[in-house]
């Protein structure tokens, strides 16, 4: 059955409603397309790169597995609510962790009524939360370093970008005109925010004080809830310029750049348009194992570079100094 959610706001709710980026809303809808195998129209780029790796490491047959089911009900306690505007993934990873026994207990029990059954991994972690959490999160971390790590300058750079856009609307027009404009599928009046479209209702009952705003790189067209108390309501939506996320960068000016870090550097901080180990980078490029290995660490410890563990071999990326730097150098 389709219901129209009604959330109503108080003068404080409203002194309340805020953003945030949340690397853990990136985990689960990123997990449920690589596992779907479509060629989605986005992401492809993306999930060609990670789907091997993701096969490689088990993961296909893990706790996450089981936890993230094709389609429907995710456990709420994956997505904690975040206390700060950016948490880190070790923070989000620990509020899971910590997760009250309870509270994984119900949702578990939720995921069963809506899937039919449960698994064997689910089964220990419902006997035993306290116990068993510690393996999921590791897992998570796992998920982490070789999906979205590599990814995460980038995807973050479109979240933030997105925020800045809402915050200005809200400046210039008011948090009304904010709420109105965020999806096709609200609308504010008269102090209530509706959702159509939603198969639960929503109410301020079941939810905490004032709204927080998590924009989202994987979650889809549609939009994505959460209401734990004492939590604030959580509501997730398409953030705007995901369809330009896995374009190619404009062509950099190697030499003004390579005047300033040297050809070879230049040469690799381009090649990591996509995250590469060494080897792939010394293929890609023609330079020596060893060179590539020398010069990856100057840009690593110029904060230029990243490094991420997938299975046994190490992925660089650039990171968002990087980023810049380029951008810089495109222009």
């Amino acid at each position: 059955m389709v219901v129209l959610a009604e959330l109503a706001f108080s003068a404080m709710d409203l002194a309340q409603v805020r953003f945030a980026v949340s690397p853990m809303w990136e985990v689960a809808p990123s997990f449920r397309l690589l596992r779907s195998g479509s060629a989605h129209p986005v992401h492809r780029p993306w999930a060609e790169q990670v789907r091997p790796r993701l096969v490689a490491a088990g993961l296909d047959r893990g706790w996450l597995a089981e936890l993230i089911p094709p389609t429907g009900y995710v456990p709420d306690f994956l997505n904690p609510a975040p206390a700060a505007p950016a948490p880190t993934p070790a923070e989000e990873r620990e509020a899971i962790r910590t997760s009250p026994a309870d509270r994984v207990r119900q949702d578990l029990d939720h995921l069963a009524r809506h899937q039919g059954n449960r698994g064997p991994r689910l089964r220990t972690l419902h006997a035993d939360p306290p116990g068993r959490l510690a393996k999921v999160t590791e897992e998570i971390e796992t998920y982490w370093e070789l999906a979205l790590a590599p990814y995460w300058a980038r995807i973050r750079a479109v979240l933030e970008a997105d925020i800045l856009y809402r915050a200005r609307i809200a400046a210039e027009h008011g948090t009304g005109h904010l709420l109105n404009d965020l999806h096709t599928s609200l609308s504010w009046d008269d102090n209530v925010l509706r959702m159509s479209g939603r198969k639960q209702p929503l109410a301020r009952t079941t939810a905490g004080p004032g709204l927080l705003l998590i924009p989202s790189a994987f979650t889809g067209p549609g939009l994505r809830t959460r209401t734990t108390l004492p939590d604030p309501p959580q509501l997730v939506y398409p953030a705007r310029g995901v369809g330009s996320l896995w374009q190619a960068r404009p062509a950099t000016r190697a030499d003004t750049l390579s005047a300033v870090l040297g050809r070879s550097r230049t040469l690799l901080l381009t090649e990591l348009e996509t995250p590469a180990s060494t080897t792939q980078l010394a293929h890609r490029t023609g330079l020596s194992t060893a060179g590539v290995s020398q010069y990856l660490t100057a840009l690593r410890e110029a904060g230029l570079v990243s490094a991420h563990r997938a299975g046994r071999s190490v992925l660089y990326a650039r990171t968002a100094a990087a980023e810049t730097l380029l951008e810089a150098a495109c222009a």
